[in-house]
């Protein structure tokens, strides 16, 4: 839209359908997003219109909610979903918090997408070979990518908490200060839409795949949760005393309530559970622990006004609206209906078969398709159309043979 057309307040509308476009392209029968495909009005959030740094012409974002033409929210809006829950905690006076991690890959152009993802060429002349995590100078090659995207930060207002190289060849972390978690989705995709500009400007490929490289660790996208009292401003998860409250407990078993029907939600690609098959480094459980990174639900080390719990699976590929509606909306249904969980686990462990998780997408979708309990938080359209897409998605997948069968499946008798 022009400049002007939008500072007149001039409406933009879109058709529904596009709510449901999945990553080829292509939409589901009309059936599931109204046979009619009318408009939704994208209505601006007056507090996420951006200039954008990266541009040379003078050009600006507008995040926006898809609104039905009669002012109701649309059910197939992600973000509209995670409006919908933080509202259900408000009509309980809390308010959740939460921060992401956001783990990305840096690479050289690739131009074949047959051809594997290579790392860039440093100011050294050479290419990455893996041995750089948790380096100090590990990204001097790429500092002037990372000094934009820091400027570019600093202009679209994201603040930023710690930022490192990630075990992965080329690959990084940023975790984005804890808050709103409207903001915090708004943030998080903000900062990797930056990232793909900003990589493009200086000759890049930024990848935020779950799992870019085989036999590397994929990407994640942690989402870091707690609660507190909208009176008082207390975090709920610990009482006076600085002990867990029966509050903390009910929300890890919401977590574990939901986890398995939720997957399809938090992993929504084909390529989510290549990053799935390695548990240490991506859980794919529903087990909870004190400081144990082999569990899906992570209780950090902190003090008791930072009492919190992670979910750890999610991959940088999950939709960040979608992805900390479905896990707030999991654990607010532990805490109406004081769901225990689990004995935490600690050390090496074998996970129990209730707390094993979908494994592949097809799998995924098909607890999803059962799920009583999804459809209850977030609507039947929501679901079914979310299914559809996805579905889409798989079956184009399937419709491919990969390198890999041609490679060992060819000569076999």
């Amino acid at each position: 839209m022009t400049a002007e057309g939008f500072l007149e307040g001039r409406r933009l509308q879109l058709a529904r359908g596009v709510l449901l476009q999945c990553v080829m392209g292509g939409y589901p029968p009309a059936r599931f997003y109204g046979s009619d495909d009318g408009d939704l009005a994208l209505i601006a959030e007056p507090g996420q219109i951006h200039r954008l740094p990266w541009s040379d012409e003078p050009r600006a974002l507008a995040i926006c909610d898809a609104d039905e033409l009669t002012g109701e929210r649309s059910n197939l809006s992600t973000r509209g979903q995670l409006k919908a829950v933080i509202a259900r905690y408000a009509a309980r006076g809390l308010a959740p918090v939460v921060a992401t991690e956001l783990e990305f890959f840096v690479f050289a152009p690739n131009t074949d997408p047959t051809q594997p993802f290579r790392p860039p060429v440093g100011l050294d002349g050479r290419r990455e070979d893996g041995l750089s995590a948790f380096s100090v100078s590990s990204n001097n090659g790429l500092r002037p990518f990372f000094s934009e995207v820091y400027k570019c930060m600093a202009a679209l207002g994201l603040p930023r908490d710690t930022f490192m190289h990630e075990m992965g060849v080329s690959q990084f972390e940023i975790n984005l200060l804890h808050g709103d978690p409207l903001l915090l989705a708004d943030q998080t995709f903000l900062f990797k839409h930056l990232l793909k500009e900003v990589a493009l400007k200086h000759g890049l490929t930024v990848v935020c795949m779950a799992k870019p490289l085989a036999h590397t660790p994929g990407s994640s996208m942690h989402i870091h949760q707690s609660i507190v009292d909208i009176a008082t401003g207390k975090n709920v998860f610990s009482d006076p005393h600085g002990e867990p409250t029966a509050m903390f407990r009910h929300f890890i078993g919401g977590q574990q309530a939901g986890m398995a029907d939720f997957t399809a939600l938090f992993a929504p690609n084909v390529n989510s559970y290549q990053r799935l098959c390695h548990p240490y480094a991506s859980p794919n459980n529903a087990c909870w622990s004190h400081d144990n990174r082999a569990a899906g639900l992570r209780i950090p080390a902190s003090a008791p006004v930072a009492r919190r719990v992670e979910n750890r699976l999610p991959g940088a590929d999950a939709n960040p609206y979608l992805a900390i509606a479905a896990s707030l909306a999991a654990g607010l249904h532990g805490i109406e209906h004081e769901l225990e969980p689990s004995e935490a686990i600690q050390g090496e462990f074998a996970v129990p078969d209730n707390l094993s998780l979908p494994c592949t997408l097809h799998a995924a979708l098909e607890r999803l398709k059962r799920s009583q309990l999804a459809r209850e938080l977030f609507g039947q359209e929501f679901i079914e159309g979310y299914i559809a897409s996805k579905t889409m998605e798989l079956t184009s997948f399937f419709d491919e043979i990969t390198p890999w069968e041609r490679r060992v499946l060819a000569a076999q008798a």
